[in-house]
Order: C-alpha cells, then sequence, then structure tokens
C-alpha cells in the first residue's frame, strides 16, 4: 500500500476525479481519496513507484499536488487488497487506550505486518499497573505482614510486636515498584517497536474509518484507519448521594496514593474494591465502618459475604448492612455521612461503588457503534461491535471487568482484525477478591446453576478439615463444590480461605475438563497444600472426610 498526501482539493468531487486518475494507471488495483484528510491510499502491484503516482494526480489539474508519506515503512506498501486482508499485512489499526487489553492487540497486530497507532490520554499502562490491581495488591501485601506482627496464631511462641506504619515510605516503595512495571511492560514495549505510534490526547470518532485526537500538547489530529479496537477501560461509579460532590472523597485511585493513614475511614460500598481496601486501611491502623446497601460481596454466594463479615467484625471493622445513605457533608475536616442507621463520623470517605465502562467521551454515535445503558459496547465473541472494522475488548464492554479477561480479549481480537477467526471461550472465568482470608470462585454457585435450570448438589467443606490450615492454625473459611444433579459434573466452586486464589485455577481446569465431583476425588494432590481441600471436597459427595486419615486416597 502507498500513501500519499494531497494537496489542492477543494470537495469531495475533486477526491472522486483523482481515485479516477489514479486507478486508470496500469498496475493499479484500487485507491481511496479522502478530501477532508487530504490523503490517498493506493493498492497497487510492487513494481508502481510512488512518484509515477505522484506525477498522475499533479497531471490531472493544475491545482493538484501530491506527496509520499515517508512515515509508512516500505514493508506495509504495495501488497494487494486480499493480501492486507488477509494477512493483516499494511493494514492501519487505531487502538483507544494503552491497557492490558490495548496492549495485547497492539504487539500481536504488529507481528501480522500492521501499523499500530495506539492513542492514550492518561498514563500509559491504563488501570492495572498504574491505579488498579498492582498498587493495591502492594498496599493489600503491607496491611498482611502488619497485621501479622500484630497478631498471629504463633503469638505464644514468638512474641507479638507493635509495628509503626510509615506511610510515605510505604507509598515511595508502591510508586516505585509501579513505575518499574510500567517501564518494563509497557513504555519501554511500545519505545521499542518502530510499528507502534503512541499519540497522547482524547479521543473522539468523527464517522467509522476516522478518529479526531484533541492532543495534550493543545493540538488536534485525525486519525484514519482501516481497523479500530476500543481499550479504553471504566472509571468509578460515584452514587447520587446529597452532598458527596461537594465533598473531597476518595475513590480507589485517591485511597491507593493517600498520603496517610486516616485514623477513621468511612467506605460506601460492599464489593470487590470495597472490602479489599477497608481490610487493608483497618490493617495499618484506620478504625473502618463499612457501608453496605445489602450485604458484604451481595454478587457471591451468601455464604461468603456472611464468613467475610464474622472475619472482619473480628479485626474491629464495623460492617454495617442494608444502610441508606441519604447525605453527605464534609466541614472542620470531617466527613458526616448521615444513614439510617444514624450519623458516621469520619476523617476520610472511601466510595467504592463499583466501575462503569469509559466510553462517555468516545462520541461513539459518530461511529454507529451500540452501547447499553451503561454505557458497556456491545461486542460478540470475536470482539466485534455492531460496525463493521471496530472492536472493543476489556472492561469498556459488556464482557466481564477482570484484566485477564481484557488481555485474552485483545490478543484475539488483533487475530481477527489482521485476517484470523479466534473466539475467546468466558465460560469458565476464575476471579480472586484478595481479602484476607481470600475469596476465590469459578463457575455456578447455587443460585445461578438455579437461574439457568440446573439441577444442583453441593457440599461444603470447613477448613477445619483441611490439613494444611490446620497446621496453618488458621481454619477461617471453606470450600463449597457445586455439580450437576444426576452426573456429578462439577459446575463450581467457591472457596474462603488463606491463598485460596492458588488453588482457584485447578477448580478452572477441572470444570473445563467436564470432571465429575467422584474424578476430582480421584486426582492425586500434594499432601499439607490448600489445594488438596479441593479433594477433600469433593470426597464428600461419597464418605464422611472426617473419618479419613491423613492423605486418605
Amino acid at each position: 500500500m502507498i500513501h500519499l498526501k494531497i494537496y489542492g482539493m477543494s470537495c469531495n468531487a475533486c477526491a472522486a476525479h483523482i481515485k479516477q486518475v489514479l486507478e486508470q494507471l496500469p498496475g493499479v488495483d484500487s485507491a481511496q481519496v479522502s478530501w477532508p484528510h487530504g490523503s490517498a491510499q493506493i493498492l497497487a502491484a510492487s513494481q508502481i513507484s510512488a512518484q509515477l503516482l505522484i506525477d498522475a494526480v499533479a497531471d490531472a489539474n493544475a491545482g493538484y499536488r501530491a506527496e509520499s508519506d515517508d512515515t509508512i515503512a516500505p514493508a506495509a506498501r504495495n501488497i494487494s487488497m486480499e493480501q492486507a486482508a488477509a494477512t493483516g499485512s499494511g493494514l492501519r489499526i487505531a487502538i483507544i487506550g494503552s491497557g492490558a487489553g490495548a496492549m495485547a492487540a497492539a504487539l500481536k497486530a504488529v507481528e501480522s505486518g500492521a501499523r499500530v497507532t495506539l492513542i492514550e490520554r492518561g498514563e500509559i499502562g491504563g488501570t492495572c499497573v498504574n491505579v488498579g490491581c498492582v498498587p493495591s495488591k502492594i498496599l493489600i501485601r503491607a496491611a498482611h505482614v502488619a497485621h501479622l506482627r500484630r497478631q498471629s496464631p504463633f503469638d505464644e511462641g514468638i512474641s507479638a510486636t507493635s509495628s509503626t506504619v510509615n506511610r510515605q515510605a510505604l507509598l515511595a516503595q508502591q510508586q516505585s515498584r509501579v513505575d518499574e512495571l510500567r517501564h518494563a511492560k509497557y513504555e519501554r514495549i511500545l519505545e521499542g517497536n518502530p510499528a507502534i505510534e503512541v499519540v497522547r490526547g482524547l479521543a473522539r470518532f468523527m464517522d467509522d474509518r476516522h478518529i479526531l485526537v484533541n492532543q495534550n500538547d493543545g493540538g488536534e489530529r485525525t486519525v484514519e484507519f482501516d481497523r479500530c479496537l476500543i481499550a479504553t477501560g471504566a472509571v468509578p461509579v460515584i452514587p447520587p448521594i446529597p452532598g458527596l460532590q461537594d465533598t473531597p472523597y476518595w475513590t480507589s485511585t485517591e485511597a491507593l496514593a493517600s498520603p496517610a493513614i486516616p485514623p477513621r475511614l468511612a467506605v460506601i460500598g460492599a464489593s470487590v474494591v470495597a472490602v479489599e481496601l477497608a481490610q487493608a486501611f483497618a490493617r495499618l491502623g484506620s478504625r473502618v465502618t463499612i457501608l453496605a446497601r445489602s450485604r458484604l460481596l451481595s454478587a457471591e454466594d451468601p455464604a461468603i459475604g456472611q464468613m467475610l463479615t464474622t472475619v472482619f467484625r473480628s479485626e474491629g471493622i464495623a460492617v454495617l448492612e442494608a444502610v441508606q445513605v441519604s447525605s453527605v457533608t464534609h466541614a472542620g475536616e470531617e466527613f458526616v455521612v448521615a444513614t439510617d442507621h444514624g450519623r458516621i463520623v469520619a476523617d476520610h470517605l472511601l466510595v467504592a461503588t463499583g466501575r462503569k465502562p469509559n466510553t462517555g467521551d468516545l462520541l461513539l454515535a459518530a461511529a454507529g457503534v451500540e452501547v447499553n445503558a451503561d454505557g458497556a459496547i456491545a461486542v460478540d465473541a470475536t470482539m466485534r461491535t455492531n460496525i463493521a472494522g471496530i472492536y472493543a475488548v476489556g472492561d469498556c464492554t459488556d464482557q466481564p471487568q477482570f484484566v485477564y479477561v481484557a488481555a485474552a480479549a485483545g490478543t484475539r481480537a488483533a487475530i481477527n482484525m489482521t485476517g484470523g477467526n479466534a473466539r475467546l471461550d468466558l465460560d469458565t472465568i476464575p476471579a480472586v477478591i484478595f481479602t484476607d482470608p481470600q475469596v476465590a470462585t469459578v463457575g455456578y454457585n447455587e443460585t445461578q446453576a438455579g437461574r439457568a435450570g440446573i439441577m444442583t448438589d453441593a457440599r461444603t467443606l470447613n477448613l477445619d478439615n483441611v490439613p494444611r490450615a490446620l497446621a496453618n492454625f488458621d481454619t477461617r473459611g471453606f470450600i463449597k463444590l457445586v455439580t450437576e444433579q444426576g452426573s456429578g459434573r462439577l459446575l463450581g466452586v467457591q472457596a474462603v480461605a488463606a491463598e485460596s486464589g492458588e488453588l482457584i485455577q485447578t477448580a478452572a481446569m477441572a470444570i473445563r475438563a467436564r470432571m465429575t465431583a467422584q474424578e476430582l476425588a480421584d486426582q492425586l494432590f500434594p499432601y499439607l497444600t490448600m489445594v488438596e481441600g479441593l479433594k477433600l471436597a469433593a470426597q464428600t459427595f461419597s464418605k464422611d472426610v472426617t473419618q479419613l486419615s491423613c492423605c486418605a486416597g
């Protein structure tokens, strides 16, 4: 493909004229000419020179002038339309966003010879590495260490200590690791790949083939594309509570970057971010009150929320359930949250009521891209939207909001944008909530299976039956297996246990392999591991595990 800059056009008729002139030249397969953007793309035989095309444009009319666009790599030129569609070679792909899904797509697309323009208005790397997964897990781990130094099951033999939390030092350590990972996994890779151009600014669709970028440096740029991937992630949902917008409340972003640990912290919300950060701040020294509209982790099996509530209250975290917040005020460095349970006074307020697709600024209607009522882009299993050539992945879509789903979707979207046919199977998605004990789930719980019309049989194994938990002197939690009634096929696993995130992938693989509970029970598991609890839970379908010896096969 040869790209030309065209000067002197004044209307669409000019573009049509130049298109006709170019396509009459021997060896030219097709030409696309744009008057608004002053450009032409010519698919031609390899022996056609750019100068021949430039001369033809000049001969067409005294007012036309053309020059070669040297920013296009020679390897991406002089291919047929069929080759470009089949292999991705020479395709111009625009990607909006720079998180996990965007990066996976960009790197996969350039393997097929595509040229990628990656548009990012904020920090390279998106939510996960900058203000999400990475900094939150560092904070949670630091809080876990502080908690164990202060209190552990082994205090009778190892004296507890009263630790001093230096929040400034912890924050510096956290940010240093974030910066290191962002540079190693995002910035350095982009800088070293000449097939990927990074444009910094806010992207808005002009139509289904053009994006206008309001650049961060104040300029504007139009990006024309053959394929586009939207990977703009999600932003916090802020509930319409009277007075809230007039206060300096925190979202998770501000909480993770907080320079100090507040003496009193109120948390509005009871889902993943709320429970993870509530426990972390409590363990670092805050008196935490959680205001749950219903109960903790209401989307999960009720036993999970009940267990976590018990744990939190044992650690001094106030969990208020079925709370309606009527207003929020801030005065004298204090927040006052008015609820039907009374007034809650705190030094800081964390609003963690979920996240919504970050699509509001994209002008998707200009491209005809459909979204649902929440602003999520509707995609199919190939990541295609309703508009040909436009794809979407990650938290801005109606797919589950997990970074590993976004990355997997990004790779598959790139394959499809460059002529392949890849699908994303979302039937079995493991998930982990990084509280202590951790919550890990995969597949159906009993309620979900019932909604799907599946009759189930379930068993719950308390951790006092798991040797690893007994050896740890920490039997908080359980492992629950849900099977299909009759066949015994494993449908889902819910676990609340220390490091249960390390066992859930085994459960996911068992479900994907369509194993029965008996087949899982017959597998060999290493002794004194938490994952052995899966085997023991599977054995409860056919025997009383309290009557088994250690390592019972």
